[in-house]
């Protein structure tokens, strides 16, 4: 199959990333049972930077002719979506069950909305409560195996993740805005960079150890280049030549992969309320991008796109 451009159809790659990220929950959370949330997340960015490390000379001369903008975007990217957005989702598997972390991710088009508003000047349309309100509403039953009972423990879990989810929607936000002077490529390179001596300092203030024993040294290996660095790889090249909507539905591998891992290996077990907010938050978060591919009635315009249709 090929796209209107006459390139081959990669939405099986856009499938296989996401299944890749949805394999998180089975890598990282043995790691939170011996290693701190920062030093996790440290070294995940140390290997990750070894390997980028022949590309960071060009990236770094790409970013030199950016303007102080640009500089800023890296750095919040770097240092908050990469960084600091992935010690607060750590931090959620050493509370929480290792499913419910992931799936909120999928929450994060509705922030990368609001981002988009507050970073970029987009403008939100009122279409976009018609898809928020039940996924916060589907967010909401997945978190609590009671809905109508709320434990502190299971809060502080969701509200870790959900702040991972605002801060990576951020960044999703901000790397567009510098892709129109940086390639993918460089942008991958620089936000491993800069989030590297931002984790260093995550663990110092966290007053834990840098040092790691070599039982975990393969798990480390395994979290930073399996989902993390192929599987992004994988979505950006598939994200290249895949219509808009079948990349949405395809990403619907990420939760269906963390929802089979954590009941069929992490022996976690969810109430009936959290597998329908586990639904509803899939069905909303996918409706928003289908909506928003289209470009239909898009629920956020930019400024210039409510000037040309007045």
């Amino acid at each position: 199959m090929t796209t209107a451009e006459g390139v081959a159809d990669r939405t099986w790659l856009v499938a296989i990333a996401a299944a890749l990220w949805g394999t998180d929950g089975l890598l990282r959370l043995p790691l939170v049972e011996d290693l701190s949330a920062g030093t996790i997340v440290f070294w995940e960015h140390l290997l990750v930077v070894i390997v980028l490390l022949p590309l960071l000379p060009g990236a770094l001369r790409a970013l030199r002719r950016c303007g102080p903008r640009e500089w800023l975007a890296v750095i919040v990217i770097g240092g908050g979506a990469s960084a600091l957005a992935t010690a607060l989702f750590t931090a959620a598997f050493q509370l929480g069950d290792p499913v419910t972390p992931l799936v909120l991710q999928k929450l994060q088009p509705l922030f990368a909305v609001l981002a988009a508003w507050v970073l970029l000047g987009e403008r939100v349309r009122g279409g976009y409560l018609l898809f928020a309100v039940p996924a916060l509403l589907g967010a909401w039953l997945l978190a609590f195996r009671d809905p109508l009972h709320i434990e502190v423990t299971a809060a502080r879990a969701a509200l870790l993740a959900v702040g991972a989810a605002a801060l990576w929607a951020a960044g999703t936000v901000l790397g567009r805005f510098v892709s129109a002077e940086l390639s993918w490529r460089e942008v991958t390179t620089l936000r491993f960079s800069v989030g590297l001596p931002a984790a260093a300092i995550i663990v110092a203030l966290q007053g834990n150890t840098f040092a790691v024993s070599p039982e975990n040294t393969l798990g480390l290996a395994l979290l930073a280049f399996v989902p993390g660095l192929l599987a992004l790889s994988l979505y950006y090249v598939g994200l290249r030549a895949t219509p808009a909507a079948r990349a949405t539905l395809a990403e619907l591998a990420f939760p269906a992969t963390a929802a089979v891992i954590g009941v069929s290996f992490l022996d976690t077990t969810l109430a009936p309320t959290q597998w329908i907010g586990l639904a509803v938050v899939i069905a909303a978060v996918t409706a928003l991008g289908w909506h928003e591919r289209a470009r239909r009635t898009p629920v956020v315009s930019s400024p210039e796109h409510l000037e040309a249709t007045g």
